[in-house]
């Protein structure tokens, strides 16, 4: 059950975030999972700083992964985030922040895989 969550410093419209959640469950393929057990989370009109300023179009993505991905298809699948995000939010790729976890445990249903 992979978790994706993000921080965006810009408020997002619900056909925003339809739009995305949509795209990360099409590229979520990308790191062997799919999107029937995909949970997807927004926290926009974040406040995030970066270098010292206020950052008016920026993101930061936590990716927690159940086991583990090949290190090229974080590569890639950080390349679609940054693509999906500069498409439909227009946030530069040099300002999106993909931070991935692998998780060992993982429980779900009153249990644990």
């Amino acid at each position: 059950m992979p978790f994706i969550n993000s921080k965006i410093s810009v408020k997002m419209t619900e056909d925003q975030k339809d739009k995305i959640k949509t795209r990360l469950g099409e590229a979520i393929t990308i790191l062997g999972k799919s999107e029937s057990w995909l949970m997807v989370g927004f926290e926009d009109n974040y406040c995030l700083y970066f270098k010292g300023q206020k950052s008016p179009k920026i993101a930061y993505v936590e990716v927690a992964l159940y086991g583990r991905a090949p290190s090229s298809a974080y590569e890639k699948f950080t390349s679609e985030v940054c693509s999906i995000l500069g498409e439909v939010l227009q946030i530069p790729a040099d300002k999106v922040y993909v931070k991935y976890e692998e998780v060992s445990n993982w429980g779900w249903n009153g249990t644990n895989f």
